[in-house]
């Protein structure tokens, strides 16, 4: 349907799993991409995909843990478009750890990409996005802003504040013509989860937590950012949309 023909779209973390799905899908609805990941190598392989299907993106380096780092990446979108259309603050990582046995350079670790970094490019990005006219911000939350897990309670202290700054930023943006909304993915496979799910019995217990009975694919937390991304969804702002296969819905 090109729902994004002539937009320009930044997805942070795009080099790999969710953020890779999210700018395949948006160069095929007619976007110009701007692939940000702190490995070269990887925002450069999936711009080459978009280019060998026919659509137009940009690899640019950018670890948005450093403050340093995600100012050079807004600069060098400037110099290229005028604006931004849509952002998709997908970058993150994860550090499993029992709580109480989490030292504070893990925890400043997490903090810096998850929650600062989510921070810097939402504010970074604003003066881009508010020339949009129509502009989308995107926070790449999780389930687990809305339920706790063993060892992932720093994670979801970090997902559950994007939830909250997503509230806040709809409201202070909306004056721009800024949408912000975030998306709460349930258990995808990707690298980010592969050593969790390669466990049989912690995979055996998050499929009998989740009502669909299966995990979820790229693709499918690819198309609702698409949803997000586009006019179908003009009139929201501060949801969160949870694609979890009915995780954070059941007991």
């Amino acid at each position: 349907m090109r729902r994004l023909e002539g937009r320009v779209a930044l997805v942070t973390g795009a080099g790999a799993g969710i953020g890779r799905a999210i700018a395949l899908r948006f160069a095929a609805e007619g976007a110009h991409l701007y692939i940000a990941d702190r490995d070269r190598t990887a925002a450069e392989g999936v711009a080459g995909e978009v280019a060998a299907a026919g659509g137009a993106a940009s690899a640019l380096v950018a670890d948005v843990g450093r403050a340093q780092e995600v100012g050079a990446l807004f600069r060098a979108i400037a110099e290229g478009h005028d604006r931004l259309d849509v952002v998709v603050n997908n970058a993150g990582l994860n550090v499993r750890s029992d709580f109480r046995h989490l030292s504070e350079a893990d925890w400043q670790k997490i903090r810096e990409v998850n929650l600062d970094g989510v921070v810097r490019v939402a504010r970074e990005s604003f003066a881009l996005l508010r020339v949009s006219g129509h502009g989308s911000l995107i926070n790449i939350a999780s389930v687990l802003a809305h339920r706790g897990l063993r060892q992932l309670t720093a994670y979801s202290t970090t997902k559950g504040a994007i939830v909250a700054l997503t509230r806040g930023l709809a409201v202070e943006y909306a004056p721009h013509n800024i949408r912000v909304n975030a998306l709460s993915p349930g258990f995808v496979e990707t690298a980010l989860t592969a050593r969790a799910l390669r466990n049989p019995g912690i995979r055996r217990a998050l499929i009998e937590a989740t009502p669909l009975r299966r995990f979820g694919l790229p693709e499918e937390i690819a198309m609702a950012a698409l949803f997000l991304a586009s006019d179908e969804s003009a009139y929201i702002t501060g949801a969160d949309l949870a694609v979890d296969g009915g995780m954070a819905a059941s007991l």
